[in-house]
């Protein structure tokens, strides 16, 4: 029987009955369980790592990763290590201001964005005076709010850039520019010392700042978006699992097999199995490769 997942309150998150905007500071943030909401959130990660799995596609998230949730995106956090991250929530049902929002937040299911190192510097400053203002109840606060949650949403559009288009380099900053590489090397090798020289940057200073930031090594990092990669086609498509390899770039598929099965206890066969139907799961489990 398939329980339905928790469904977190608005009077539980926003105590005034108007506020359209509430913050939701998490340092750090736990591990929790698949959830719904009342309200529509915005997630900025700020430091550490962990899987953020949102309506079943998992995503590995460090610092400068921005989500865009809507009331029943259902979603969790996994595996995390000094995760701190912030919750925008808000009601648009309570905006006074007559604003198109669509045109200032991302349509639903388009993933994963990144903040750059200026734009988190910007958008941290703002959170703060909306996080001191949004615990008010009077109309000139709840005004104030709201018009900071503007400022907040046009600073985040300014400055973020689509993690699965790393052609859309942004403005430069070293971390940006190695996560965008990074991001663009799922399906092929990654060559750090190459990527180093054509950006005139030193090699040990950019790994100690990813490790300093992000809480993990590049290889890493590089590893968990290939394995979730692998876990989403494997669940959403009928590749062969020697294709899933290839696209998750795994030269052997026999050693892609290994390193799944050591990193999320099941085989990719086991994994496909969970989520499709038992007649496709016999097909693609007796199909070559």
């Amino acid at each position: 029987m398939v329980t339905a997942p928790l469904r977190l309150a608005k009077a539980d998150y926003i105590p005034a009955e108007q506020m359209p905007v509430a913050v939701a500071e998490r340092t750090p943030q736990p591990s929790f369980p698949p959830h719904v909401h009342e309200f529509n959130e915005i997630v900025l990660v700020w430091r550490g790592n962990g899987l953020h799995v949102m309506n079943d596609r998992p995503w590995p998230v460090t610092c400068g990763d921005i989500f865009y949730l809507h009331a029943d995106d259902c979603h969790s956090y996994e595996s995390v290590q000094d995760l701190v991250l912030d919750n925008i929530i808000y009601c648009p049902e309570r905006f006074q201001l007559a604003l198109d929002w669509q045109q200032l937040l991302p349509a639903r299911n388009e993933g994963c964005w990144r903040l750059t190192t200026r734009g988190m510097a910007l958008a941290r400053g703002v959170i703060k005076q909306l996080e001191v203002e949004s615990r008010k109840s009077d109309l000139l606060s709840r005004q104030l709010t709201e018009a900071l949650f503007l400022q907040l949403a046009l600073i985040l559009q300014r400055h973020r850039y689509a993690s699965d288009l790393p052609w859309q380099l942004p403005e430069g900053e070293q971390l940006d520019l190695l996560m965008a590489a990074i991001q663009g090397h799922i399906a092929s090798p990654f060559d750090l010392a190459t990527f180093c020289q054509q950006h005139r940057l030193s090699e040990r200073a950019l790994k100690q700042l990813f490790r300093q930031q992000t809480g993990m090594t590049i290889g890493h990092y590089l590893r968990q978006l290939q394995l979730c990669q692998a876990k989403y086609l494997l669940r959403s498509g009928d590749l062969l699992i020697g294709e899933v390899a290839s696209h998750c770039g795994f030269d052997d598929s026999n050693y892609f097999s290994v390193v799944f099965t050591r990193e999320t206890g099941f085989t990719p066969s086991a994994w496909r199995q969970r989520f499709i139907s038992g007649g496709e799961a016999h097909r693609l489990h007796n199909a070559k490769g």
